[in-house]
């Protein structure tokens, strides 16, 4: 499949060597009715979707729920196969890659989910929840895994003692360092972060992103991070993708993206982020309405039932992410 110019500009933007390319990607999910259940329409979950993270790079994906993130990210996994588009994983188009030949990439590119209490088997010891990963790839002889699990723990906060518990004996933050730990086992480089502080308490939340930090820099990992709390996402990322009804609206570094958003979407989005100041006063920008629906999203740009600059040309035309400022990409007829 040949990408679109744009597409290449997005990938490619910023300089330095591309980890991961994601070029024109789209997922549809077929709606299925009638007497022989016929594919009657899709729900068009990711559509035309392009980005590139660097080695060494935390990207964060933003957006509000139904915007289509976190199957994006899946979709780049093929956890959830693509409709059409481009994975690019090290040079090498992972795309279309038979399950033998994808077993050796699952290796490099692990997830952490986003619910630490779904995410763990609770038949399975914490032991033998990471054993699993090193048995399916062939990792380490025998005699060797007890101590690499113990490291592995101890890694990310927790103590070798832990090994033989359950799920159920541990908090929720506990259970997204074991899930962590279990990502890390394989010695991948590119780890996707759903949500993964999402579901614990505030005093927690500020610690496992701490720990995914230190883990970046001691693994050398490259970090896709899905979210929805935009505090977060500035605090961890170097550049910031933001999403809207399966279509990428903005992308910029990220004291760009926080200072100086192009995109109305993206505007509304920082100005609903609460400021720890009761006496500081601002304009929030409110959006009407609700997220349309991805089976029948809004001709031309996707925004516009709900953007406060709007016009009749917002109807007829798809607007293209184009490059505004330096490295600050933005899909906007009117900015």
């Amino acid at each position: 499949m040949s990408d679109l110019p744009q597409a290449r500009d997005v990938v490619s933007a910023g300089g330095g060597e591309n980890l991961v390319e994601v070029r024109n990607l789209k997922k549809y999910f077929p709606i299925r009715g009638g007497f022989f259940s016929r594919v009657v329409d899709h729900v068009k979950a990711v559509e035309d979707v392009s980005f590139g993270v660097r080695k060494g790079e935390v990207v964060g994906l933003v957006g509000e729920s139904g915007s289509g993130k976190t199957t994006a990210g899946r979709t780049l996994l093929r956890l959830t196969e693509p409709t059409s588009g481009e994975i690019i994983f090290d040079g090498v188009d992972i795309t279309t890659l038979p399950p033998d030949e994808m077993r050796h990439y699952r290796k490099d590119m692990q997830i952490v989910f986003q619910d630490p209490y779904a995410s763990l088997n609770p038949r399975l010891t914490v032991e033998d929840t990471i054993l699993q990963a090193y048995r399916i790839h062939g990792l380490w002889k025998p005699a060797e895994r007890r101590e690499k699990i113990g490291e592995l723990l101890r890694a990310v906060g927790l103590s070798s003692h832990h090994m033989s518990r359950y799920p159920h004996e541990f908090s929720g933050g506990q259970r997204q360092r074991i899930g962590i730990a279990r990502a890390l086992a394989v010695n991948p480089r590119f780890i996707l972060a759903d949500e993964p502080v999402s579901a614990l308490d505030v005093s927690i939340q500020a610690q496992v992103i701490n720990l995914l930090q230190d883990l970046k820099d001691e693994f050398g990992l490259t970090l896709l991070f899905i979210a929805h709390d935009l505090s977060v996402v500035e605090y961890i990322s170097d550049r910031v993708i933001v999403m809207y009804l399966g279509r990428v609206m903005e992308i910029a570094p990220s004291r760009e993206l926080y200072l100086n958003p192009v995109h109305p979407y993206t505007e509304a989005l920082l100005s609903a982020v609460p400021i720890p100041d009761p006496t500081a006063t601002y304009e929030r920008q409110i959006l009407q309405g609700d997220i349309p629906s991805p089976i029948n999203p809004p001709s031309g740009c996707v925004f516009r039932t709900r953007c406060p600059i709007a016009s009749k040309e917002c109807a007829e035309i798809v607007p293209v992410l184009e490059e505004k400022r330096s490295q600050h990409f933005a899909a906007c007829i009117k900015r």
